[in-house]
């Protein structure tokens, strides 16, 4: 396993490399999607990548919560968080990287 970080210039340079885009044009067309996907997101839909994943929104409830160095509770706020549901062929992908 390498301990390369892909960031949003990397993918940018490969949409330059491969599509033929310009930096900035790839720029665009990847924070379109990503703000796309966040709006999708803040509505609470799920999003569904076909051969990559899905993202599910779960709303979890209000609990109660412990500090773990000083041992007092104190209330965790309800809040939505999501879960990342890899696709089969993501999975066979990561597999075969494995091996």
């Amino acid at each position: 396993m390498t301990n390369k970080t892909i960031t949003r210039a990397d993918i940018a340079e490969e949409l330059y490399k491969e599509l033929g885009f310009s930096h900035a044009d790839a720029l665009k067309l990847i924070d379109k999607t990503l703000g796309f996907v966040i709006d999708a997101f803040g509505r609470g839909e799920e999003v569904k990548i076909a051969h990559f994943a899905s993202f599910l929104p779960h709303a979890k409830n209000k609990r109660i919560g412990r500090n773990p160095r000083t041992g007092q509770e104190h209330e965790i706020s309800p809040r939505t968080v999501l879960s990342f549901r890899a696709s089969q062929s993501l999975k066979q992908a990561m597999q075969k990287g494995q091996n």
